[in-house]
């Protein structure tokens, strides 16, 4: 009997333990029309299109994305909607990509290095308090667009600037970086990495992001 009682609590574990790891992890990508994809479709967006590459290369079941990002988003306005939208430390992944606007509004990159920090500790804090489950993704260069070329110059050195303060925040923290502002750099010689209103990324673009992405998101998931 005794033995029978045991047999049955280790099935009923094994049980629970199953379906605990086939619930789909929650991932939160806050950010600014990057993020969002702005003139994309929905599904086309690349936090999107990470939750299908983690699914379908790597088996690992993610739920349709939480984005919080809005086009036109500087730091300060991000951090605002996350304070609002009073969010819980429950999050498996989070994804943070956010400064286009404050060097496009002409911010200093003063008050973006001390407003990013505070963004990244409230990502590791939503993502449980685990920096593991943090990444962060590098400015594009619009410089590299139709809209940006006559000042491709000037763009490109600040958004520069501005990656190597993200890059190095994070680093800070222990949060891994990403960079994929290279790929965006490559949208005046392969137009089809432009969306139509001649500014952000296409669909095709992103999935450059994801393919670079994936697997080390996939690790930092183990």
């Amino acid at each position: 009997m005794k033995l029978t009682t045991q047999l049955f609590l280790f099935m009923l574990f094994g049980l629970f333990s199953f379906l605990s790891k086939a619930q789909p992890l929650h991932y939160l990508a806050l950010g600014d029309s990057y993020t969002i994809g702005e003139s994309v479709a929905e599904a086309d967006r690349w936090p999107n299109q990470l939750a299908r590459a983690l699914s379908d290369k790597f088996a690992i079941s993610v739920a349709p994305p939480r984005i919080i990002a809005t086009t036109g988003w500087r730091t300060d306005n991000l951090a605002d909607a996350v304070a609002k939208a009073t969010l819980k430390n429950e999050y498996d992944l989070v994804s943070l990509l956010i400064g286009v606007n404050n060097q496009y509004q002409g911010k200093s990159p003063q008050q973006y290095e001390k407003e990013f920090e505070s963004l990244l500790l409230t990502a590791i804090r939503l993502a449980r308090g685990k920096k593991e489950l943090v990444f962060v993704v590098s400015i594009p260069d619009y410089g590299y667009t139709p809209f940006g070329k006559s000042k491709q110059t000037s763009i490109t050195q600040a958004l520069d600037e501005f990656n190597e303060i993200n890059q190095r925040v994070s680093a800070a923290h222990g949060v891994a970086w990403y960079n994929i502002t290279d790929i965006s750099r490559q949208g005046l010689e392969d137009p089809s990495l432009v969306a139509e209103d001649g500014l952000h990324p296409s669909g095709k673009m992103y999935a450059r992001w994801v393919e670079r992405m994936a697997d080390s998101v996939r690790k930092q998931l183990r």
